[in-house]
């Protein structure tokens, strides 16, 4: 693992208050050393990795402030790793790089917890796009959320519905007092659709609030996997839904019985 900063560090981390890592993993030194680049060009610290077991060590070690992930690494591979991760209660966004064609391994990564991906070959330029993207996402400097602002909810007011209790500001789902682990993305689609008060949401408008202006880069069907792992975190049963009930051929709702 190495670690690198680049000159405009110090006045980039003064907007973002922000002084944690980006971590790049990928075992192509070259690519690794382009994102670098690019990166440190934007005030960012990086962090690299090359395989996986150095990738869960790094995020241990490191707190990343987010994670660009190539899935296809040697030993423990991308999707791995995420699970790995996830799994451990850790929460730092992942911005996965696939190869492109590899329509199973994006969906895959998706649903084991990734928060976006970008095909490969990419272009650097609109790799840190993605990154501020995601990080303003996250993070929460109030742009390019459109639809999205619903997925934030007013700070400090919580929501119930049935026997959940969702905390936006604390990031925190309760179901029947029990804790709930989400990820960043999970969070904000069921934080729009709790928010619609029980009106449907098309998957066009769930990308838009949760990918914002990359929507047009993502599948209708990622909307489908994250709907899917939500379902299986929060137990529901999509024929007899109490959270999240599918309106076939438009989208999805809150089940019935919303209440604050």
């Amino acid at each position: 693992m190495s670690v690198s900063r680049g000159g405009s560090y110090d006045a980039a981390m003064s907007k973002t208050l922000d002084r944690r890592p980006i971590l790049v993993v990928d075992d192509d030194a070259k690519i690794v050393s382009l994102v670098r680049t690019y990166l440190e060009r934007e005030g960012f610290p990086v962090v690299s990795a090359a395989d996986g077991i150095a990738t869960l060590k790094a995020i241990r070690e490191q707190q990343p402030r987010l994670v660009v992930l190539d899935l296809m690494l040697p030993g423990l591979d991308g999707r791995a790793v995420i699970r790995a991760v996830r799994e451990e209660g850790s929460t730092p966004p992942i911005l996965v790089l696939s190869a492109r064609g590899m329509l199973t391994d994006r969906l895959g990564g998706l649903e084991d917890g990734a928060d976006d991906y970008l095909p490969k070959p990419f272009s650097p330029a609109e790799l840190v796009l993605r990154v501020k993207s995601i990080l303003r996402r996250t993070e929460g400097d109030g742009e390019e959320r459109g639809i999205g602002t619903l997925a934030e909810g007013p700070r400090g007011h919580e929501i119930a519905h049935a026997d959940l209790l969702v905390d936006p500001a604390r990031y925190e789902v309760r179901r029947s007092g029990t804790p709930v682990e989400l990820t960043r993305v999970e969070f904000r689609l069921l934080m729009v659709l709790l928010e619609a008060d029980g009106r449907v949401m098309t998957r066009d408008q769930l990308l838009d609030a949760v990918y914002g202006q990359n929507a047009t880069e993502v599948l209708d069907r990622t909307i489908d996997v994250h709907v899917g792992r939500l379902r299986e975190k929060l137990g529901d049963d999509p024929e007899s839904p109490k959270y999240i009930a599918t309106v076939r051929g438009v989208g999805y709702r809150a089940a019935p019985a919303f209440s604050r």
